[in-house]
């Protein structure tokens, strides 16, 4: 019996990395560029990658791109519809994209989205106390928890086709722990309740 309480008790939803960029001009009261960066490892709709971008550097409201587009409209109706709305329309068309990380890991990292007529950059740096958040489901009134390692940038940048933003990333703390708008967050799974 005891062995047991060492195996989470829910239903694994996806497991792999959410690092995420949001940018500001005004400290966060409102936001210039969100980006959601996913690498699934495991869900039931198979592995991928899923960038949901936000930005007046691309047109026409929220973009997604993915090299595997079950991928992408899983999270938006799984996880994406708990964190930021515009990214969980299922209207949205997918762009085929290529997906790679670069830079020096833990220094500087960077994730490469590439696709015929795009080449974005996200970029964090200056990276701070790594801390492992856990939340079980019901926490913060969400019916699915997650479990993640959060690496907060000081700094990060989002380039589209050779322009960067100009808006900053700005402090932000999580529960007590010194954070920021910008975290790679890895090693991450989202749970629901069994059944």
């Amino acid at each position: 019996m005891a062995d047991a309480q060492m195996v989470d008790p829910h239903d694994v939803v996806m497991t792999g990395e959410n690092s995420f960029i949001r940018l500001s001009n005004d400290g966060g009261k409102t936001m210039t560029d969100r980006v959601s960066h996913w690498r699934v490892l495991w869900s039931p709709a198979g592995q991928g990658h899923a960038l949901f971008i936000e930005s007046p550097l691309v047109d026409g409201g929220p973009v997604i791109y993915a090299d595997n587009a079950g991928v992408a409209r899983y999270l938006q109706r799984t996880i994406e519809v708990l964190l930021h709305q515009p990214f969980a329309d299922e209207s949205l068309p997918i762009i085929d994209a290529e997906f790679a990380r670069t830079g020096i890991s833990l220094a500087t990292v960077e994730e490469r989205i590439t696709t015929d007529d795009d080449a974005i950059v996200l970029s964090w740096w200056d990276l701070m106390r790594p801390f492992i958040l856990t939340m079980p489901p019901g926490a913060m009134q969400r019916p699915l928890g997650v479990y993640s390692t959060f690496i907060p940038a000081r700094g990060a940048q989002l380039s589209v086709n050779g322009e960067a933003s100009r808006a900053k990333v700005f402090p932000q703390e999580r529960f007590g722990k010194p954070s920021s708008s910008c975290c790679l967050a890895w090693s991450e799974s989202w749970t629901r309740p069994k059944g």
